[in-house]
């Protein structure tokens, strides 16, 4: 959720551009293309007692630092991620049960604030660097950061739905894409393929292997797809804090590091079918490919452990 911009920087496994021309891929289909934000309401209340991360009383807060070294967790902050992941991945799965065609994604953001309230929860994307709602709502070519409105799905639409919970000090947070309606079969293909790349990440992941493995698989799993990974956004450490090291790269990357027990991070490719290439809407948030090619996200939070990884973001 809110992944941290693509770092450029000295270093071989940090250079590598955003922008890649004469791909000779294209997002051939029927879908209404979003080119502008639609009407933004006021932002949701939160009460008095509910528990909020620092930046909400923070005028000018800015994403948190994704590098240095990553913090290994206890017994007791374990517990409390699992408890965190665990009611994003509720919320989140209600989200999907309010997909439909001629829903607003402002009404979805509506409810979920409200769900997460309930649970006693902080919705972490409110304010969190400035963003004005409590989740975010991608629509077929807005790659990611998409800030739900008054716009209503349409039949074919494909929506990826990103939710970050904050409980008991702890973020959770993870993201799905869904179907709205009758989707063509490239999109479908495209949904399909994104969740599988996900899973076969998270099942390389375990205690001594390199970071890098990550982006070095979703590379030859787009090359095989003829689908391409869009490497401005990252997957990132995640705690007490929404955003901290380690950085996860979707693509190809000779970044240094290896996975340890107690390591809680996220994964959270953004595949397209068209190029790599991205551009922010006017409001400052929303990505949308420059192509106008559709692309889907799927996202979980994992814990290394000493024998593998634990998602902590599936709901049972």
């Amino acid at each position: 959720m809110l992944s941290a911009l693509y770092r450029r920087a000295p270093g071989q496994f940090l250079c590598r551009s955003f922008f890649k021309f004469g791909k000779n891929k294209e997002d051939i289909g029927e879908w209404q293309k979003i080119f502008e934000a639609g009407k933004v309401s006021p932002e949701r209340e939160v009460p008095d007692n509910i528990e909020k991360p620092p930046y909400y009383y923070q005028i000018n807060s800015v994403p948190g630092n994704t590098l240095g070294s990553t913090e290994i967790k206890n017994a007791q902050q374990i517990q409390f991620m699992r408890g965190s992941g665990k009611l994003a991945a509720q919320i989140l799965r209600y989200c999907g049960e309010l997909v439909k065609v001629g829903r607003s994604t402002d009404e979805i953001d509506g409810i979920a604030h409200e769900r997460i309230i309930a649970a006693g929860a902080y919705p972490s994307p409110l304010r969190y660097a400035g963003f004005p709602k409590s989740i975010c709502t991608s629509v077929n070519n807005v790659a990611c950061h998409g800030v739900p409105d008054d716009r209503p799905l349409a039949d074919g639409d494909i929506i990826n739905i990103d939710v970050t919970v904050y409980l008991n000090g702890y973020h959770g947070d993870c993201s799905k894409t869904f179907l709205v309606g009758n989707v063509d079969e490239r999109g479908r293909f495209l949904v399909d393929s994104t969740r599988e790349c996900l899973n076969m990440c998270v099942a390389l992941c375990g205690p001594g292997v390199p970071f890098n493995h990550i982006g070095r698989f979703i590379e030859r799993y787009c090359k095989e797809r003829n689908l391409e990974s869009i490497a401005a956004f990252i997957g990132h450490g995640i705690g007490s804090y929404f955003h901290g090291p380690p950085e996860i790269y979707h693509h190809h990357n000779d970044a240094p590091g290896k996975m340890q027990p107690g390591m809680t991070f996220t994964i959270e490719p953004i595949l397209s079918l068209g190029g790599p290439d991205i551009a922010l809407l006017e409001d400052g948030w929303t990505a949308v490919s420059l192509d106008g090619a559709r692309s889907a996200q799927f996202e979980h939070t994992v814990l290394i452990t000493e024998t593998g990884v634990e998602v902590l973001t599936k709901v049972d």
